[in-house]
């Protein structure tokens, strides 16, 4: 055993550091004042330097990065069984050692990802910052903001550029050129919002990605936001609003829906503004069906023709992916991973947002 120790004493060293890394993180994760200078002063700006670096080339970083990522990992693997195969004698030693190594390989990028963005998961969200704060919904109040907010989108869905079958048509390269304004019209209402937006990037791979269910990701290892350009474009003006939220630092899914749904709102842009109305419409009218199924049906009457189509053309298309084994796998992985981080209601928390949209807007 000690042989073995001595052998891959390097590799043993770096385990204990991944581990103690680890440690540190979950035991003093709870102590809000030091995530957040932690955040503010060391996480914060490395991120944002990354990405300065990452925004040098127009496609994303992070996608070369995890396709770079899967291919040495099937090499690694490949590579491992061919050596221990031809270990003979020594296999047992020899796949330790490779198991090992890979296991540190592993912790380290967790841990890296703790420390670039699991912090956040623990400092002031916007619900602090701002003062604006989920609380429970009255049937009535639910029922009113929902329909606020149809009304809101039967004004707007005739300022967006349609296709020939009345579908929204703006092209997502301007939607995506426009990102770097997307909370202008925000930042005097909420001035800890102001951020030099560098934009957002297209994912090649954003077919897998729905089928992932996802419409964007922010990566905190490249400071990049990443949007989905094959699901419907109708919904990209928020999807970008949403990740331009995490740009900002915070972690929090719902909050991030919520600060989607103002941002594009009172952007200048009548894309942004529409999507902006309608995810919120969306959000709400499905916690009112949950309620209310009536009520609900009354309220999506009254929308207009193009938006009944883009809401059905969007069911649509994210319907193809539905209870899909990969799709439940996804949800399933990142449901724990939300949870793992202090989010106890997992993937089930972006129903929030309906507390916080109902609490802003009645």
């Amino acid at each position: 055993m000690k042989a073995i120790f001595q052998k891959y004493r390097k590799l043993h060293i770096w385990l204990l550091a991944d581990i103690l890394a680890l440690l540190a993180f979950f035991l003093l994760r709870a102590q809000r004042p030091l995530m957040n200078a932690i955040a503010d002063h060391l996480t914060g700006p490395l991120r944002r330097g990354l990405g300065r670096i990452c925004y040098l080339v127009p496609f994303s970083v992070m996608e070369l990065v995890e396709a770079l990522a899967v291919l040495i990992a099937i090499g690694y693997v490949v590579w491992s069984i061919v050596s221990v195969v031809r270990a003979k004698g020594r296999r047992r030693e020899r796949a330790y050692g490779l198991g090992l190594g890979a296991l540190c390989a592993v912790l380290a990028v967790w841990a890296g990802f703790c420390l670039l963005w699991g912090v956040n998961y623990w400092t002031d969200g916007f619900q602090d910052k701002s003062g604006v704060y989920a609380q429970p919904v009255a049937l009535e109040d639910l029922r009113a903001v929902t329909a606020y907010f149809a009304d809101r989108v039967s004004e707007t869905a005739g300022d967006v550029e349609r296709d020939e079958h009345g579908l929204f048509a703006v092209p997502r390269e301007e939607i995506l050129e426009n990102s770097v304004h997307a909370y202008d019209g925000l930042t005097e209402a909420f001035p800890f919002l102001a951020f030099d937006d560098p934009g957002v990037k297209p994912m090649l791979f954003s077919r897998l990605m729905s089928a992932l269910d996802f419409t964007g990701f922010y990566s905190s290892f490249t400071g990049e936001s990443n949007v989905n350009v094959d699901s419907p474009a109708c919904m990209l003006p928020s999807t970008v609003a949403h990740e331009l939220a995490h740009q900002r630092g915070f972690a929090s899914e719902q909050e991030c829906n919520f600060l989607a749904v103002l941002a594009s709102t009172t952007c200048a842009d009548p894309a942004y503004v529409y999507s902006g109305w309608l995810i919120g419409y969306v959000y709400l009218g499905n916690a009112l069906y949950s309620q209310d199924p009536e009520g609900y049906w009354d309220i999506r009457e009254t929308l207009p023709e193009e938006a009944q189509l883009d809401l059905a053309y969007n069911n649509a298309y994210w319907a193809q992916f539905q209870d899909t084994p990969v799709q439940k796998a996804s949800n399933k992985v990142y449901d724990g991973i939300l949870k793992s981080y202090g989010d106890e209601r997992g993937i089930q928390s972006y129903g929030t947002v309906v507390d916080l949209l109902v609490v802003y807007y009645k």
